[in-house]
């Protein structure tokens, strides 16, 4: 079964099943500044897990892009991805552990869908501690299924446990489904979880059956959701009797380019690990500038994520002797991949090529630069009596240089030096703070926090949205936004910066609507009728069939998931701080709510 078999097979199972199939959401999450990346299928739906209602109803399924950088220095591995899709089937207070559990294991062992031997099935379950009771009746639905004992491991917290998004809040047991390789156990404690490559996890079932309360005791909940999540490439490598990920066909003719260019083999063992990270990283890059929301490459958050992918890509292609430019070419084979599935990545073909080359040119730079500056340091390096590259030194070459401190400790190596990693990590992240808090944080859904202020610099998007398109034209349209506790931060379509003159309209407009007082209401509809009725709408068909509306009075009519103030008048004035490029043809304002 090919990737693209897979991950039609799986939404016509649970359409079958009666669940709506949804659109999966950007890689970018709106208005949460807790986290980078949308991190897991269930990333964009937790706010329904939480208890909201969703426009399609009870069973959702979905596949979903998803990033996670946590593991980037693991890549290379047989398993491990910065880039991959997500897979997920959710009931929100509809059915539970007995109908999750029979439904997944019916995907994967009918002849009609997976065909998984049910002999190769081994599958984990919670084994309680003082706090939860262990969770038996998962067990015993896998029991009744036909799984034994033998193949049934009750694991602590740490494997078979999902928390709350907070210190409190729903959570509760999952089970997990591995399907045994054949290889010979590593020992006797060798079992599901292990890292031999024996067992590979393909599926997760979560139940949130449970709400932490703040002393710490756990209560059962009344409305209980399953959350599920497959991952599409660690399964297609299963079915195709694959021992890595890498083998996979979207990845073999990535590797097949890469051999071309380089005039290296992927057979040899000396070139595997560059070649792998190479592909895994263009994977990724492709699709963060490629996504509806997408960044370019900086030095903060998503953008500096994104450029560390980039050149560390162009690092193992140094050391393959790639030459020039390779990025762009390889970054046209990702696209053909996908572009029927993501369209999205078409559309931006000719921003992504040029982004990519012009990335590969400024690192050339850096790298001219920082191995000068290398060169300058190693005289003195070379004479002290402990033949190791301070952190802060090392910390200089790359907050100077941009030189990766991966390339320093190469080069280090090279002459016989060693370097103190542990103190250049401590000066990056006192540096990086912003961006190491958020880099891989599960996310809380929606809003960063719901409190008074978020809610209503939240609201206040929609009235500067307007406002926007009011004074400057209905060319004006929301390319992203981010909301914090203290500011807003929207990005917006506009060739050009604005004059005082405008900035000072929008303003007023927008604190109009707010001493107006004006009533916050919300329809659910189609997206059709949304759009009839004139709510804005410009993030394609991320949307699902059933949306919901949130109307101003009669001043604004968008598309959202909210959540909004009930009314605008004691939302504070409204002033915008900064209005600045965000990137080509598109404008930034930085604002904020102040009391009035």
């Amino acid at each position: 079964m090919t990737i693209e078999e897979l991950r039609t097979a799986y939404i016509k199972f649970f359409v079958s099943k009666n669940h709506r199939q949804i659109n999966g959401k950007s890689l970018i999450p709106e208005n949460d500044p807790t986290v980078l990346f949308t991190t897991a299928g269930m990333h964009p739906l937790v706010p329904y897990l939480l208890g909201e209602e969703h426009p399609s109803g009870t069973r959702l399924v979905d596949f979903q892009k998803c990033i996670r950088t946590g593991d980037i220095d693991e890549v290379g591995d047989a398993s491990h991805l910065t880039f991959f899709e997500m897979l997920g089937n959710w009931s929100l207070g509809d059915y539970f552990k007995k109908e999750a559990i029979t439904m997944s294991y019916e995907f994967l062992t009918s002849f009609e869908w997976l065909g998984f031997s049910p002999e190769s099935l081994s599958v984990t379950v919670f084994k309680g501690d003082g706090e939860v009771a262990a969770d038996t009746e998962s067990a015993d639905v896998w029991r009744s299924l036909g799984i034994p004992d033998e193949r049934i491991y009750f694991l602590p917290r740490k494997d078979n446990w999902w928390g709350p998004a907070g210190a409190t809040g729903p959570c509760g047991p999952d089970t997990e489904m591995f399907i045994d390789t054949g290889k010979e156990p590593c020992g006797d404690t060798c079992r599901p979880g292990c890292s031999c490559g024996k067992y590979f996890e393909i599926w997760n079932d979560v139940f949130m059956e449970y709400e932490k309360k703040e002393d710490g005791t756990y209560v059962p909940l009344e409305r209980k959701c399953v959350d599920t999540g497959m991952g599409i490439e660690r399964t297609a490598a299963m079915l195709q009797g694959k021992d890595s990920v890498y083998e996979t066909e979207y990845f073999t003719e990535l590797i097949s380019e890469i051999e071309t260019i380089s005039g290296k083999s992927y057979s040899s063992s000396g070139n595997r690990t560059s070649i792998r990270i190479i592909t895994d990283h263009i994977r990724t890059a492709v699709f963060i500038l490629g996504d509806e929301r997408g960044v370019l490459p900086s030095n903060l958050g998503q953008g500096y994520i994104l450029r560390r992918l980039i050149r560390r890509a162009i690092r193992h292609g140094r050391k393959l002797d790639i030459e020039g430019s390779f990025l762009p070419v390889l970054a046209g084979v990702v696209i053909e991949q996908y572009k029927n599935v993501y369209p999205e990545l078409e559309d931006n073909r000719a921003f992504i090529l040029k982004e990519l080359a012009a990335e590969e040119e400024r690192f050339s730079l850096t790298l001219k630069k920082g191995e000068k500056e290398f060169e300058k340091m190693l005289p003195n390096l070379l004479k002290s009596k402990n033949p190791v590259i301070p952190g802060r030194t090392a910390f200089k070459l790359y907050d100077t240089y941009g030189f990766p401190v991966e390339l320093t400790e190469e080069l280090a190596r090279e002459n016989g030096l060693g370097i103190d990693r542990e103190g250049f990590e401590k000066a990056f992240a006192k540096h990086q703070e912003l961006s190491k808090k958020g880099a891989d944080k599960l996310f809380k859904g929606g809003l960063a926090d719901h409190s008074e202020m978020t809610t209503a610099l939240h609201t206040a998007t929609h009235l500067l949205h307007k406002a926007l398109r009011t004074v400057l034209g209905d060319h004006v349209q929301q390319k992203g936004s981010n909301i914090t506790v203290e500011r807003l931060r929207f990005d917006f379509t506009h060739p050009e910066k604005m004059t005082p003159e405008q900035i000072q309209e929008v303003e007023d407009i927008v604190n109009a609507q707010i001493e107006a007082d004006l009533p916050v209401t919300m329809e659910v509809m189609s997206l059709d009728e949304a759009k009839a009725r004139g709510a804005l709408a410009f993030f394609g068909d991320k949307y699902g069939e059933q949306v919901k509306v949130y109307s101003i009075g009669d001043f604004s009519k968008e598309v959202c998931g909210g959540p909004h103030v009930e009314r605008t008048g004691k939302m504070g004035h409204f002033r915008i701080k900064k209005e600045q490029s965000s990137s080509a043809g598109v404008r930034r304002i930085r604002a904020v709510l102040e009391n009035s």
